[in-house]
């Protein structure tokens, strides 16, 4: 299982060909799982998502869902889109270890990462969230599961709002077994509550939604494009990762993740502030030249809507 991952994390570091193609579908038909869990390092796997947007063949698993088997119980990263889609990693991991399932973390309060708290909660595992993420998951949870329940169909089944029972406001260490993980908030970035899993002896960091991969980063509206930049420079480089495991895409580097999430960032606000600078106006924002970064996955569905919000934002800073 683990060759094959970081065989792929090779070519990316080298720039190699990128796999990931959000026409497929389905890349595990035997599950409701987007594709098969692999193992990143050893101990430490994922389920890479869908680089594309939600729909019901890929049930909702457009990022990815990861775990840390501890030695002492395992650990997963993100709660998942769908009640039977958080079982299905379960299902998975069972396959892979005896150990139970200690702890889920959700990486933010947006449905993919924690509508599946529902299941977990179910077990009986604790659910840890950043303060932030919580409350945006209150006030949005009931929405996105509407919104998923009318996209999933009956794979949305089981599927309720779970608020996690544990919050933090800066970071907290669940160390456990053979790891030494902490899991850090590290300032604005791609939504409120995002938050990062370090594992400092390995030098991994399952990044959650600061960092992207071979896929567009959405912008939403309370997206902090200049606080995402400046956190990224300040906290998220400072760890030094040499593997990251981004919240949507594949396993890869920091040099690849920044140059498709930090500079992609730079260079939108660097076209739209031309815009300001020229006293042109939204209509002109929505179409500035963002060729450099076409071929990603939902360039299609996201460029505009992303140069539009960054001129809003950026009209009031």
């Amino acid at each position: 299982m683990r060759m094959p991952i970081l065989a792929l994390a090779a070519a990316a570091m080298t720039g190699g060909p990128v796999l990931a193609d959000q026409s497929i579908p389905d890349q595990y038909p035997g599950s409701l799982l987007y594709s098969k869990p692999v193992e990143v390092i050893p101990h430490v796997w994922s389920a890479i998502g869908a680089t594309a947007p939600p729909t019901y063949d890929n049930a909702g698993h457009n990022n990815n869902l990861s775990f840390i088997v501890t030695g002492e119980g395992v650990i997963v990263v993100n709660g998942g889109a769908a009640y039977l889609l958080a079982k299905a990693l379960h299902d998975e991991i069972k396959r892979i270890t005896n150990e139970p399932v200690i702890l889920v973390i959700n990486e933010n309060g947006q449905g993919h990462a924690a509508l599946g708290n529902s299941y977990w909660a179910e077990q009986g595992v604790s659910i840890l969230a950043h303060e932030d993420a919580a409350e945006a998951f209150d006030e949005d949870g009931y929405d996105s599961r509407d919104r998923h329940a009318t996209l999933l169909k009956e794979r949305a089944k089981g599927t309720e709002v779970v608020a996690p029972d544990r919050t933090f406001s800066d970071s907290v260490d669940v160390s456990k077994g053979r790891f030494k993980i902490e899991v850090l908030h590290l300032g604005p970035a791609h939504s409120p509550g995002d938050i990062s899993v370090w594992l400092p002896e390995e030098k991994l960091v399952i990044a959650g939604d600061m960092a992207f991969h071979e896929r567009l980063p959405p912008i939403f509206d309370d997206t902090d494009t200049a606080g995402w930049i400046d956190t990224w420079n300040d906290e998220f480089e400072a760890l030094g990762a040499l593997y990251v495991i981004p919240g949507h895409g594949h396993p890869t580097n920091m040099a690849q993740v920044r140059r498709y999430t930090h500079d992609y960032l730079v260079y939108l606000r660097e076209k739209v502030q031309e815009v300001i600078d020229a006293d042109e106006g939204l209509a002109e924002a929505y179409y500035v030249d963002q060729s450099p970064y076409q071929h990603l996955d939902t360039f299609t569905e996201l460029a505009t809507r992303n140069a539009g919000r960054v001129f809003e934002a950026m009209e009031f800073e």
